[in-house]
């Protein structure tokens, strides 16, 4: 690795060049604010393992197999080694590009191949029983409501849903306008069920807006103290709906985006409409949906079949 640092400052390049991996990942590649976080904690614990093995001046393939061997002994699940390999292969590639390292070392390594997991989702009974629960005449409760109609019925992640602007939402036409991965911008429609929930929140949210004095007053969904609702507040508040409902399964917000693409797609409607109303960049990612459905189905026959 060229430009090494002395030894008094351990891992001083190596972090100085992930800043400036994520700074281009942020400005060229528009990368979330979601995406840049793991990236930059994932890097973060790879820097300090090569500190640890005396290997920041430079490593290849066998610290990288070692690395790999330290994270399967902590029992992570593949996907998330698949993640911080895919955070350290672009990593690695940015070093080739910056002339940082002569040689990739991940092209020797042999890394493992994750297996493939079908998305939870919920039926179409669950759903409604799910979102039927909070109390909509609480300004809190018309919130909450609003938020798993929208989230349902969008199919929007919920980085998307605590990003929407109150101009997002066009309640005459029932469209939402969501910001993507990438930055990228989409329009999708929602129903009835959603534009009378959010109706409902928005004559109320001037009461949040009274009572906390709103820090964000543009924000489309507020927390008790006006500011914007984030991500971990609404993984909180589907899991304490989820809890008291018959669910046993784990939902998260973002199974409910897979049950707007699965119903979706149980419904008749094509492929190439879900990955554009899921704004997929690629029809592949879209597919998983097709071995869902076809798994739901499969299901139901061995349970209703006489000769299943």
């Amino acid at each position: 690795m060229a430009n090494k640092r002395t030894a008094a400052d351990p891992g001083a390049f190596l972090a100085a060049q992930l800043e400036r991996f994520l700074s281009q990942l942020d400005a060229e590649r528009a990368a979330s604010a979601h995406t840049l976080r793991a990236y930059r904690g994932d890097l973060t614990e790879l820097i300090g393992f090569l500190i640890e093995r005396g290997r920041a001046d430079g490593f290849d393939h066998t610290d990288l197999r070692a690395y790999l061997a330290r994270l399967d002994g902590r029992g992570l699940e593949r996907s998330s080694i698949g993640r911080k390999l895919a955070a350290l292969r672009s990593f690695c590639r940015f070093l080739i590009r910056s002339c940082a390292i002569r040689n990739n070392p991940i092209e020797q390594l042999a890394t493992p191949r994750p297996i493939k997991k079908l998305p939870q989702f919920v039926t179409q009974t669950e759903a409604q029983s799910l979102l039927e629960l909070p109390d909509g005449a609480s300004p809190l409760g018309a919130r909450d409501r609003a938020l798993l109609e929208l989230l349902y019925a969008s199919g929007a992640r919920s980085e998307e849903i605590v990003g929407l602007d109150l101009d997002d939402v066009d309640l005459k036409s029932r469209i939402v306008r969501l910001l993507g991965k990438g930055r990228k911008e989409r329009i999708v429609p929602f129903g009835r069920p959603a534009r009378k929930a959010l109706s409902v929140y928005l004559a109320a949210r001037g009461e949040l807006i009274r009572k906390a004095g709103a820090r964000d007053r543009g924000a489309l969904f507020l927390n008790h103290r006006g500011g914007r609702l984030t991500t971990r507040s609404v993984r909180r508040l589907v899991r304490g709906y989820v809890q008291r409902t018959a669910i046993q399964r784990h939902i998260s917000p973002h199974s409910l985006r897979h049950s707007f693409a699965t119903h979706l797609l149980d419904a008749g409607a094509d492929l190439r409409t879900i990955q554009e109303l899921l704004g997929h960049a690629s029809l592949a990612t879209t597919q998983k949906y097709t071995h869902l459905s076809q798994a739901r189905l499969k299901s139901v026959y061995n349970k209703s079949h006489p000769r299943a």
